[in-house]
C-alpha cells in the first residue's frame, strides 16, 4: 500500500549547516498495518511524516500510495489519503467553532464547499455517532466551541476528524505527548479503533516505550536517518531492553 525508496532529504546542503535528516530510507507497508517509528529526536522520525504529509520536499527518492507517486503531488491533494494528528492539540482543530462545526469542516477538506452545506440531522447523528465512543459525553456538546474543550477531548476528537473521509494512511507525531495517562489511553485505544475496524494503516512517533508495544503491529528504531531495526508483532524487544539501550535518548 505505502512504499518509500530510497528517500532522501539534506536540510542547507553543501553549506556548513548541512544536515542529512534520511539517507536513503526505504520501507513497504502493508494495507491495515499499525507501524509505531521510535528513535532519539533528530534521527529522521518526524521528516520521515512530514515528507510523507507534502510539507517537507524530499532531496531524493520516491513515495507511492497504491503504486501512485506522491513525489510532486500537492498536499491539498494528498489530502484525500493522508491526515495527520500533531503532538499539539490546538493544531487540530479551529477553537472559535463549535465540535459540530469543526467536524463539518473536516468532513469537506477535500472538498470545495461551504461549511454550511451538509449541517443537517443525519449529519450531526453521524457526528454524535461517533464521539459517543469515546466515552467522554461529548455527544452532548456539539455546539459548545472546541476552544472551550480540555487537551485530551480536543485530540480525541481531531483524531475523529482526521478519518471523516477518504484516508487511506493516518500519520500520529507525538499525538499524546501533552495529555495527561487517562486521556493519552484514550487516544492511543481510538487509534487501535480505527486502525482495526477501519482499516486504516497508521504510522505512529512516540517516545512513550509502553505505547510503541503495547499498539504497533510493526516496530522501526530510527536512527541517523535511517531504519536501523525493524520488528515485527511477533519478534519485538521487551520493554526492560529498549530502556537499557536508551533508544529514546
Amino acid at each position: 500500500m505505502l512504499s518509500i525508496e530510497n528517500l532522501t532529504k539534506i536540510y542547507h546542503p553543501g553549506s556548513s549547516d548541512e544536515v542529512h535528516a534520511l539517507s536513503g530510507v526505504n520501507l513497504n507497508v502493508e494495507a491495515g498495518s499499525f507501524v509505531v517509528i521510535i528513535g532519539s529526536n533528530g534521527s529522521g522520525k518526524s521528516t520521515l511524516l512530514h515528507s510523507l504529509l507534502g510539507t517537507v520536499i524530499p532531496t531524493s527518492g520516491n513515495i507511492k500510495i497504491d503504486e501512485q507517486s506522491l513525489i510532486g503531488m500537492p498536499a491539498y491533494k494528498r489530502s484525500r489519503w493522508i491526515s495527520m494528528v500533531f503532538q499539539d492539540p490546538v493544531k487540530g482543530t479551529a477553537p472559535e467553532l463549535s465540535v459540530l462545526e469543526n467536524f463539518r469542516l473536516a468532513s469537506l477538506r477535500t472538498k470545495n464547499k461551504g461549511l454550511s452545506i451538509g449541517m443537517n440531522k443525519n449529519f450531526k447523528e453521524e457526528v454524535a455517532e461517533k464521539i459517543k465512543t469515546l466515552g467522554m459525553g461529548l455527544e452532548n456538546k456539539l455546539d459548545q466551541m472546541m476552544g472551550s474543550l480540555s487537551g485530551g477531548q480536543r485530540q480525541a476528537l481531531t483524531l475523529w476528524m482526521s478519518v471523516m473521509d477518504d484516508t487511506k494512511l493516518l500519520l500520529m507525531d507525538e499525538p499524546t505527548a501533552a495529555l495527561d495517562p487517562k486521556s493519552a489511553h484514550q487516544v492511543m485505544e481510538l487509534a487501535k479503533k480505527i486502525n482495526q475496524e477501519m482499516g486504516i494503516t497508521i504510522l505512529l512517533i512516540t517516545h512513550q516505550m509502553k505505547e510503541a508495544l503495547d499498539y504497533g503491529t510493526r516496530l522501526l528504531f530510527f536512527n541517523q536517518g535511517n531504519i536501523e531495526r525493524d520488528f515485527s508483532e511477533n519478534n519485538k524487544p521487551s520493554l526492560q531492553l529498549m530502556d537499557l539501550q536508551g533508544w529514546f535518548k
